[in-house]
């Protein structure tokens, strides 16, 4: 809101309550999704690290025109297809380890609330009926466009409900009226249901009350979304600001496009995980600052998985040298000076707004002392070494359990797959399905259709 960075002092000492949108879940989730999670997860672990108590909400959009959409075109319930498709979610995130979130809070389960906010907001004069629908009044709250930096009378009003019946085209929906076979609830001005704005106030009043301490989420959702928090909370409450320090994450494209399954270039979470692992794909969102944009590319992504690799060899080498060394009381200053230096680099990088990309560079300068100290390990500096690898590691989230195991198996289970394809091609098909029908014995599931071959679990 203010354009510059500001020292982080939270309302309550050593207390944080941080929300960030989250999913809508009409689909499957993306790599670029999973770029703004990752992020999230590497900011509330370094809080916690810094020694702040962390309470980390993450809302769920499970309501939505898009999602009643979907489920009409399917045949299926919207909040079915919600619930199977926020599952799919949960499983993205706990195979990326963002593990971090305290709650995930579904917007459906919090329709009480969300009647109660937009009734005081009709109450206070700040909303207006249309027949069942209700729309709030932009002009009658004089800050709206602060976090966008747009002025009411220059306002851009792109992707805000279009009904020529609003007082003026940027006003937003609060409640959309019942539709023919839509999903509905009941409230004191008909049947109908949330707008998608109010959905998140109501979560974050509920739990965080008037005035939280962060609030994040892509750099897409400043406006309208955002905007509209900001005046559906700070009307109906008379408090500001609704968050402290906004912090927004960049998004990530291909070839300069946002992913979009109409141009091809849609790459899901799951995908991904089974192609380079969690700690690769963790070490190539983390390569680039938040707020910045991030652009894939093969190249890109290559290098971050070797790099992943290197993080984890290292550290084996390490754990493998002090079983060897034992008790011996060895040790090397100067590689101990370096080390705490390296360490001071890594945490002042991460005060710096959360700077990963120098968080990482100070990373590798560990990495690098770890594979001189293999050559000829002392006792004290191995166990330095490994205690840095570890604390460092678990911010930007490449050495946890469970991780090195994932990523060796997808590497292997690949390696048989692009073996299988090969004999494939060589129309060696008695081979190739041997080698099917023994992964699917292992619990993976081979795919083969005309436009491609995949694995599954």
């Amino acid at each position: 809101m203010t354009r510059k960075q500001d020292k982080f002092v939270p309302i309550r000492p050593n207390r944080v309550n941080m929300f960030v949108c989250g999913p809508t879940v009409w689909d499957v989730s993306h790599i670029g999704h999973g770029k703004t999670y990752v992020a999230y997860d590497i900011i509330a672990r370094y809080l916690r690290r810094k020694g702040f108590s962390v309470f980390f909400l993450l809302n769920v959009t499970d309501v939505d025109d898009k999602i009643i959409k979907k489920a009409h075109d399917l045949g299926e319930q919207p909040l079915v297809l919600a619930k199977r498709l926020a599952k799919s979610f949960f499983k993205d995130m706990k195979d990326l380890h963002v593990e971090s979130v305290n709650l995930y809070a579904n917007a459906s389960d919090h329709i009480p609330e969300i009647i109660d906010q937009v009734s005081g907001l009709l109450k206070k004069g700040l909303a207006y009926r249309v027949e069942d629908d209700v729309y709030f009044d932009i002009s009658k709250f004089p800050g709206y466009g602060k976090l966008s930096h747009q002025k009411l009378e220059d306002l851009t009003v792109h992707r805000v409900d279009p009904d020529p019946r609003k007082k003026h085209p940027g006003d937003f929906a609060l409640w959309k009226g019942e539709k023919p076979g839509e999903i509905f609830w009941d409230s004191p001005w008909g049947r109908g249901r949330p707008g998608w704005h109010v959905e998140d106030t109501a979560i974050t009043l509920t739990y965080f009350g008037p005035t939280y301490d962060v609030h994040g989420g892509g750099t897409e959702l400043i406006f309208p979304h955002h905007e509209a928090e900001i005046a559906q909370a700070e009307g109906l409450t008379g408090k500001q600001p609704l968050a402290r320090y906004w912090l927004h994450t960049g998004l990530l494209s291909i070839k300069g496009e946002e992913m979009h399954k109409s141009l091809g270039n849609f790459i899901t979470i799951q995908e991904m995980i089974q192609k380079v692992g969690t700690a690769g794909l963790r070490v190539f969102y983390a390569g680039t600052h938040y707020k910045s944009p991030l652009d894939f590319t093969d190249q890109a992504l290559e290098q971050a998985v070797s790099l992943a690799r290197r993080f984890r060899r290292a550290y084996d080498q390490m754990l493998l040298a002090r079983a060897k060394i034992g008790n011996q009381k060895t040790e090397t200053a100067a590689v101990l000076k370096r080390l705490d230096e390296a360490r001071d680099d890594f945490f002042r990088a991460m005060d710096d707004d959360f700077n990963t990309p120098g968080a990482l560079a100070a990373y590798i300068k560990i990495i690098g002392l770890a594979e001189e100290e293999a050559k000829n390990p002392k006792n004290k500096s191995v166990n330095a070494m490994i205690e840095a690898l570890e604390d460092l590691g678990s911010i930007i989230g490449v050495l946890e359990t469970g991780t090195v195991a994932q990523d060796r198996v997808a590497e292997l289970v690949n390696f048989v797959f692009e073996l299988r394809n090969e004999l494939r091609s060589k129309r060696d098909f008695q081979s190739a399905d041997r080698i099917r029908d023994r992964m699917a014995k292992l619990g993976f599931v081979v795919e083969d259709s005309a436009e491609e071959t995949r694995w599954i679990t």
